[in-house]
């Protein structure tokens, strides 16, 4: 009866020292020194002002008020490893929005679960079936009761602990990095704190007339030429956009034992540009948001998906944009339209048709759909009916085969995996993107013999990172080192492949110039010869531009971003910050500027004013499912 004795004399206590444990795991996991004095100082205040109240308050199942609190904890720290183990960031409110995407990614969120996590539950679990006997019950009903409090002792801590939180939260407030800004708030008092920043500070707005595609190339630190290379180089071919599933650059031209991973990408980046310096510009909404950037060249907003915070607007876009010049346009996903809100996404992009699992239906299912043969099977026959109208088309393609965490059906391995990469997240990955490569291929040889490849740019890229450097274990990190010969890091994590094919235009190439998904649309709409003199973006045309910033979101610390050569990640501030360079994620004395800096933080401003100022999309309008209507011609 010691434990019933300890609950009964002392459950301030006792749940101190359970929850200080709990806050110490989560600190191991998430911040670079783990647990340390800090961890006491800033955590503790935050649970004695919560006991402070219980005590004060409750008269009557004191206990169960101290369970309730210890779960609803437990389960946010549980979050806090979670988040981390994907996002490299600290979860706020504003993931709640994201909380239905659990069950339906389960395989994805239960593959970043490390077993020692779950050691957080284990006195929930102990009490929760020593409680269930009928004797503890009883015992427990009066736990608190028999002692009394002392209020001006109770007093005194609540001040006490308030004036530590206070302390802890203000001096760190300033933060730029919001991993230093938890560390230093400690985890709890941090999430308190996002809740009333946001809510007190909201950004200033810049005014719609001072938000000009000249101040935007002026902060990026480039000029419009008068006379654009390749203007119209193109002109009247369609426009095939594939985006490969958490493809990264190392795959291509990758070798394991004297396999090839990638041949199908490896040709293709051989016989065209391949932009070797080129970025994710994604967030919390991952693919989703990669489909927003590409098609807005808009950044994302600070802590959700675009998905759910911008696609009640109006959004310029190249869907749109093509659509006025002629183009008819249409999406391709195997997943269904609903995830990640696609069907606003669609209203406000402008696409006039959608293709989804409706249409694709689920058999030969891999990750979250029929797989990337199937995808590319029935897309090239729809592709085929839309070159037959004297329109041509803009189609997006979207691969999902080789999403996280990779768990590849065995009836489509193509390769053996050697031995040391078996049943690592390392090996995994390159099986399932092995896989997806084999089925591209098959699509690109289709393209080629139905003549829609000469007839057509085609752009391939990856949509975010597939392999976390949060993620990672100590083995699975040596096996990236082996991959590399080093150590693998930010600019690795970041770092996608684009292949562009022009016909006339292209050549074998590696591109060495740093570039982002954002720079698609500009890029695209000069080849086309479509004129973006009055439509705002916020990238810049490759072909013609030669130097580039690239500001970061979510996934690293707010005012990070990528120049042409380095990342920056800062500090507390700008001074204390790190630069990687690209070429082999070293850190580097002098990879960036605070004007740089600076200027990205403004860019990312003037975006999101850009987006708030918009007006309402028109709710009436929206894609037609394609899958309804498979004969019926495309039309603006």
């Amino acid at each position: 009866m010691s434990v019933i004795r300890a609950l009964r004399n002392r459950p301030f206590i006792f749940f101190t020292i359970i929850l200080l444990l709990k806050g110490a795991l989560a600190w191991f996991v998430v911040f670079d020194d783990g647990p340390s004095w800090m961890t006491i100082v800033t955590e503790i205040p935050f649970f004695w002002l919560v006991f402070c109240v219980i005590e004060w308050f409750a008269t009557k199942r004191k206990f169960l008020y101290y369970m309730i609190v210890n779960a609803l904890l437990t389960l946010l720290y549980f979050a806090v490893l979670m988040y981390y183990k994907y996002y490299g960031v600290i979860v706020t409110y504003h993931a709640l929005n994201q909380a239905d995407k659990v069950t339906q990614v389960g395989d994805s969120t239960y593959s970043l679960l490390d077993p020692y996590y779950l050691l957080i539950f284990i006195d929930i679990v102990i009490m929760g079936i020593f409680m269930l006997r009928p004797k503890t019950i009883a015992r427990l009903k009066n736990i608190g009761m028999r002692r009394r409090v002392n209020r001006r002792l109770l007093l005194g801590a609540f001040v006490l602990s308030l004036a530590l939180c206070i302390f802890s939260i203000w001096p760190n407030h300033a933060s730029m990095n919001e991993l230093k800004k938890a560390e230093g708030m400690g985890i709890l008092n941090y999430e308190v704190y996002t809740i009333f920043a946001d809510s007190t500070s909201e950004e200033e707005l810049i005014d719609k007339k001072d938000i000009t595609q000249s101040a935007i190339d002026q902060l990026k630190g480039i000029q419009e030429p008068a006379t654009p290379a390749h203007f119209g180089a193109a002109k009247g071919k369609n426009l095939i956009i594939i985006q490969m599933e958490s493809f990264q650059n190392f795959l291509i031209g990758l070798k394991i034992d004297g396999q090839e991973i990638t041949p199908n990408m490896n040709k293709l980046a051989a016989e065209n540009f391949h932009y070797d310096n080129f970025y994710t510009n994604v967030g919390s909404g991952t693919t989703s948001d990669a489909e927003y950037v590409v098609n807005t060249s808009l950044y994302v907003p600070q802590h959700e998906p675009a998905t759910q915070h911008y696609v009640d607007k109006a959004l310029p876009s190249l869907p749109k944009l093509l659509a006025a010049n002629g183009y008819a346009t249409a999406t391709f996903h195997t997943n269904d339209i609903s995830f990640w809100n696609r069907t606003e996404l669609y209203k406000s992009i402008g696409w006039q048709k959608y293709y989804d699992k409706k249409y694709y239906g689920d058999d030969d299912h891999v990750a979250f759909g029929a797989s990337d043969e199937v995808l590319y099977a029935k897309t090239i026959g729809k592709l085929q009916e839309m070159d037959k109208s004297e329109q041509p088309f803009y189609a997006m393609i979207i691969s999902m085969s080789a999403h996280h965490p990779f768990n590849l059906p065995e009836r489509k391995y193509k390769m053996q995996l050697p031995e040391r990469f078996e049943g690592t997240m390392v090996g995994d990955y390159i099986r399932a993107q092995n896989y997806a490569d084999y089925a591209l291929g098959q699509f690109i040889e289709q393209l080629k013999s139905s003549g829609l490849w000469d007839d057509s740019v085609v752009l391939l890229y990856g949509d975010h990172q597939g392999l976390s450097l949060y993620a990672l274990s100590n083995k699975e990190k040596d096996l990236m080192k082996e991959i590399y010969g080093r150590d693998y890091g930010y600019t690795d994590m970041f770092n996608i492949p684009l292949i562009m094919h022009v016909p006339g235009v292209t050549y074998p190439a590696k591109l060495e110039q740093t570039g982002g998904q954002i720079d698609i649309l500009p890029t695209v709409a000069n080849l086309l010869g479509v004129s973006l003199n009055n439509q705002i973006h916020f990238g810049e045309d490759l072909l013609n531009q030669y130097t580039n910033l690239l500001p970061m979101r979510h996934f690293l610390p707010t005012g990070s971003f990528i120049n042409d050569t380095s990342a920056f990640l800062p500090g507390i501030s700008y001074e204390d910050g790190t630069n990687y360079s690209l070429l082999d994620n070293s850190e580097i004395a002098n990879g960036s500027t605070e004007d740089q800096y600076n200027r990205a933080l403004k860019l990312l401003n003037m975006s999101d004013s850009y987006v708030k100022q918009l007006p309402d999309k028109d709710e009436k309008s929206g894609p037609i499912d394609g899958s309804t209507d498979s004969d019926e011609s495309f039309g603006p």
